[in-house]
C-alpha cells in the first residue's frame, strides 16, 4: 500500500503519514537528537504499547512506558502527574520525546504532558482509532478534563509527526469505528461534501473494513480538511472554530453521561442540534439537516438526546471554553460546506432548536 503524506503547518511543519506498516517511519519523525522516549499507552493497548517500546529499544533508544487508564479516565491531572513523575525520575531533557499510542484521549493527554514538560518537548502520535486518526492526533490541541468540564485545561503544542497506520483498525470494534466517523461526517458538512458522498455510496460492511479503499479515502480527506484549517489558524483565533461543529452540545452530553458515551456519538447528537439551530438563525435548507440525519442513522449514531436534560446541558454549555462572557457560541451552517460562527444571547432560541432533537425515551449509547 502506498503511503500518503499530508503536510501540516500549524505550530511548526510536520507530516501526517497514512498507510500500513509505518513503524519504520518513527525514528525519522523523532529526529537525531532524541535519546529517551516515553511510550504512553492505555491499559487496553498494553501489548501494542510494549511492541512499540521494544521496537524503539531495538533501534537504540532508551525507551520507557507509561500505562494509563482507558478512554476519558486518562484525561485527569493525576494521570498527567504520573507521567511527569516518570519523566522526572528518568531525567528527560528537552531533547527527549514522548510517543502517544492510542485513541483521542491518549493523544490529548500525552500531548499535554509533552507540552508542559520543560515547557515543551517533542512528541509523535500513533493513533489507533478512527477518531484519533481523523481528529485528535492532528492539529496540536492537547488537554485534560476537570470536574467543571471537558478540555478546559490544555495547550496548543504541535506534534513532530503523526503515523496513521490503518492496519491497527483490523481489531477495532465496528461501533467504535463508526463513532469515529462522526468527525468525518462533520468535516463533510463544513468543508468537503465528497466525504458525505463516499459514506452514502458505500454499504456498512465496506465502511467497516480496515483495508477498504473507501474508508482510506474518507480518512485521508478528513485529515486533509483538518490540516488545511489548523494550518490557517493554529491557535483557534478564527477559522479553526468551524471544527467545533456539533461539539458545544456534544461536550455537554458527554459530561451528562459521565463520559460513558463515545465522543463521536455525543457529537452526532450535537450536530443534529447545530443543524436545527442553523435552520433558525441562517435559514439553512431543512433538506441539509435531513441528509445529515440520514447519514448519521446509516452509521448507527444517535440523532436525539433526552429532552429532560436540557437545563443541565445549558448550564454545562455556559462554562464551555468556546463561550465568550455570557454569550454562547455555536458553529452553524449557512449551507453545505459554508459554516459560520454565531453568538446566541437568547436561550429560548436554543431551547426551541433542542426540542427538535429532544426525546422522552432513553437514548441508547454507543460504546
Amino acid at each position: 500500500m502506498v503511503t500518503t503524506t499530508i503536510d501540516v503547518s500549524a505550530g511548526g511543519d510536520y507530516p501526517v503519514k497514512v498507510g500500513s506498516g509505518l513503524m519504520g517511519e518513527l525514528p525519522g519523525l523523532l529526529g537525531p537528537r532524541v535519546h529517551r522516549i516515553l511510550v504512553v499507552h492505555p491499559r487496553a493497548l498494553r501489548s501494542t504499547g510494549e511492541v512499540v517500546r521494544e521496537d524503539l529499544a531495538a533501534a537504540g533508544y532508551e525507551a520507557l512506558a507509561a500505562e494509563i487508564p482507558d478512554a476519558e479516565e486518562a484525561k485527569h491531572i493525576q494521570v498527567a502527574g504520573f507521567c511527569w513523575q516518570i519523566l522526572g525520575q528518568s531525567d528527560f531533557t528537552r531533547s527527549d520525546a514522548i510517543v502517544c499510542v492510542g485513541g483521542g484521549a491518549v493523544t490529548d493527554l500525552g500531548g499535554f504532558v509533552a507540552a508542559t514538560w520543560l515547557r515543551g518537548i517533542r512528541y509523535v502520535n500513533i493513533p489507533t482509532t478512527v477518531l484519533g486518526m481523523v481528529d485528535a492526533a492532528v492539529g496540536g490541541k492537547t488537554g485534560i478534563n476537570t470536574a467543571e468540564g471537558k478540555n478546559l485545561v490544555g495547550a496548543f503544542h504541535a506534534p513532530a509527526g503523526v503515523l496513521v497506520d490503518t492496519d491497527v483498525l483490523a481489531t477495532l470494534p465496528e461501533h467504535e469505528l463508526f463513532t469515529g466517523l462522526a468527525e468525518a461526517v462533520k468535516c463533510g458538512f463544513i468543508a468537503d461534501p465528497a466525504i458525505l458522498e463516499l459514506i452514502e455510496g458505500a454499504d456498512r460492511a465496506e465502511l467497516a473494513r480496515h483495508d477498504s479503499p473507501v474508508l482510506r479515502e474518507i480518512i485521508e480527506r478528513t485529515i486533509a480538511v483538518k490540516a488545511a484549517v489548523v494550518s490557517e489558524d493554529f491557535g483557534e483565533a478564527g477559522r479553526r472554530e468551524i471544527l467545533n461543529y456539533g461539539h458545544t452540545l456534544g461536550h455537554a452530553i458527554e459530561r451528562a453521561e459521565r463520559y460513558q458515551w463515545r465522543h463521536g456519538a455525543a457529537v452526532a447528537a450535537g450536530m443534529m442540534f447545530a443543524g436545527e439551530l442553523s435552520t433558525m438563525v441562517k435559514n439553512l435548507d431543512p433538506a441539509v439537516v435531513d441528509r445529515q440525519r440520514a447519514i448519521l442513522t446509516k452509521l448507527g449514531l444517535p440523532t436525539n438526546y433526552r429532552a429532560d436534560k436540557w437545563p443541565q446541558l445549558l448550564d454545562t454549555m455556559r462554562r464551555d471554553k468556546k463561550a465568550r462572557g455570557s454569550l454562547l457560541r455555536f458553529v452553524v451552517l449557512e449551507d453545505l460546506a459554508r459554516p459560520a460562527v454565531v453568538e446566541v444571547p437568547d436561550t429560548s432560541l436554543l431551547f426551541t432548536a433542542y426540542q427538535a432533537i429532544g426525546t422522552e425515551a432513553p437514548v441508547t449509547r454507543l460504546g
